[in-house]
């Protein structure tokens, strides 16, 4: 790689420096080829904006502190309103900013006690990582580097066993963690990372290849443009557990055909042979068992519900736990019944738990056989459901007893098509049987991005942008159920096929 009259910029950010240990080619890449970026996705996009969310409320943990602004201005401006705030007494400041050996850095919480400075890196995680370490660390070594007198360096992350009863109380939210004598016992090894990517950022750019480090800790933003020489069909499109993907590649084995099928699973073979041969798979036997599982009258259900929301939004709910907020049942009474369609989509503002459980409870039949596709999601989401409402744990737990899943003949492969590409992913399989319908052109086409779309609209004004969006929630749950309709008929077409 090289790069013609470049600019030479060996400043580094806290962010710039994680990023140089993960990878010197992605530092490179950032200074001097932005515009090779992968575009930012809406998951990247809500992880980003939740980190703000729990950031800002941490600063619950010692109020009354004074918040250095950063939107619109300049690092130095940002460094000299730190500095006033620490000469003028302020004993705690929020994104407090310092500078020192070319290397910027933003304390989420910075406080002043009778030893020293204190600095609380906020973090989102439910736990410490091998990366919060370093975090910590970069930024010790450059208010150290500043002359001023940190005494103690702290990791402060979510609590994943708080109960939220009444109003979220932060001391029990959020779990501090002593890092100190790690952070001091790492200060030598900064300095010599900080230099090695100094001296890195002067040459012609790190010949580095695709690894596992493109995804640890983080995913990578230049995948798109590293991993370019993939071919289509490649080994990493190798689904399930088999031989080292990367072991693979580093042996000159990169495309599927190169593979020596002896090395893989039988699972892993299907799908190689699948997909250069188009050889499809129908075990009819094991499938007619498995309908034999299912019994009238039958209802098709799917669930929608928060993903990866840090605070706890209602009473007896822990963070990141999924609450349900929507869900589509389709019911047959009969064989060649009429089909009918229940949904509910609860309003953004609301705790949506009792009324959707109440609604739901109506329209499932005490008999009712209840397919699904990924039971354990499912039944998890109905635990929860029993536990916050007891009173109905009985009705509840008949709905489990009684729940079948539809991923278990794709699972075990007793039925593959060779454009499910070895995914048992609903997504997969329903356009590669049913290629009528199919998720590629929906608004919202995956559970992440519904729970986003519909925590979205907490914060609409816009009528017509929230009915949009209500409209789109709708069309994609009840493809989900739809969708296992479908799948049904063609398995039983296909059993009776001769």
């Amino acid at each position: 790689m090289t790069v013609m009259n470049k600019k030479i910029s060996t400043y580094l950010s806290k962010s710039l420096f994680i990023r140089g240990l993960q990878c010197h080619k992605s530092l490179y890449l950032h200074k001097y080829h932005p515009d090779l970026k992968d575009e930012i996705s809406e998951k990247q996009k809500n992880l980003f904006q939740s980190g703000v969310n729990v950031g800002i409320y941490a600063q619950k943990l010692f109020p009354g502190g004074v918040e250095i602004p950063f939107d619109d201005v300049s690092l130095s401006k940002q460094i000299k309103r730190t500095m006033i705030e620490i000469e003028n007494g302020t004993k705690v400041i929020y994104e407090a900013a310092f500078s020192y050996d070319n290397v910027f850095v933003k304390v989420d919480i910075l406080r002043k006690t009778e030893n020293g400075w204190e600095i609380y890196e906020v973090k989102g995680s439910t736990g410490v990582k091998d990366v919060h370490y370093d975090d910590v660390a970069v930024q010790y070594y450059v208010l150290k580097g500043t002359g001023l007198s940190v005494s103690k360096a702290f990791l402060v992350h979510i609590n994943n066993q708080y109960v939220r009863k009444g109003e979220i109380e932060v001391d029990k939210l959020f779990t501090v963690q002593d890092l100190s004598n790690d952070v001091i016992e790492k200060q030598k090894s900064i300095k010599n990372e900080i230099d090695k990517m100094k001296r890195m950022l002067k040459s012609q750019g790190p010949n580095i290849d695709i690894g596992e480090h493109c995804t640890d800790p983080y995913d990578c933003d230049f995948c798109g443009y590293c991993w370019k020489h993939i071919p289509e069909n490649s080994v990493f499109n190798l689904k399930g557990a088999g031989p080292n993907k990367f072991d693979l590649y580093r042996q000159g084995i990169i495309r599927l055909e190169d593979i020596p099928k002896d090395i893989l699973p039988q699972s892993q073979r299907i799908q190689l042979e699948g997909t250069l041969d188009k050889k499809n798979i129908t075990n009819k036997a094991a499938v007619e068992e498995f309908l034999d599982t299912l019994w009238f009258p039958i209802c098709f259900l799917d669930f929608e519900t928060t993903f990866m929301v840090p605070l706890p939004m209602y009473d007896e709910t822990r963070p990141y736990q999924q609450v349900p907020f929507q869900y589509s049942l389709h019911y047959l009474e009969k064989e060649n019944a009429e089909l009918q369609h229940y949904e509910y989509l609860a309003p953004a503002h609301v705790d949506p738990r009792k009324e959707l459980l109440d609604k739901l409870l109506n329209e499932i039949p005490e008999n009712a056989c209840v397919l699904v596709y990924n039971k354990t999601f499912e039944i998890g989401v109905l635990n929860n459901l029993a536990k916050w409402f007891p009173e109905h744990s009985d009705q509840i737990e008949n709905i489990i007893r009684n729940i079948r899943d539809l991923m278990i003949p794709f699972r075990r492969k007793d039925i593959y098509r060779w454009g499910m590409g070895g995914s048992y992913s609903i997504k997969y399989v329903l356009p590669a049987l049913v290629p009528e319908l199919s998720y590629d052109d929906m608004e919202i086409s995956d559970g992440g991005i519904a729970s986003n779309a519909w925590l979205s609209m907490r914060d609409l004004e816009d009528l017509d942008a929230t009915e949009r969006i209500r409209k789109a929630l709708l069309a994609y749950c009840k493809l989900d159920t739809l969708g296992m309709v479908k799948i049904i008929e063609k398995l039983k077409t296909i059993c009776n096929s001769t």
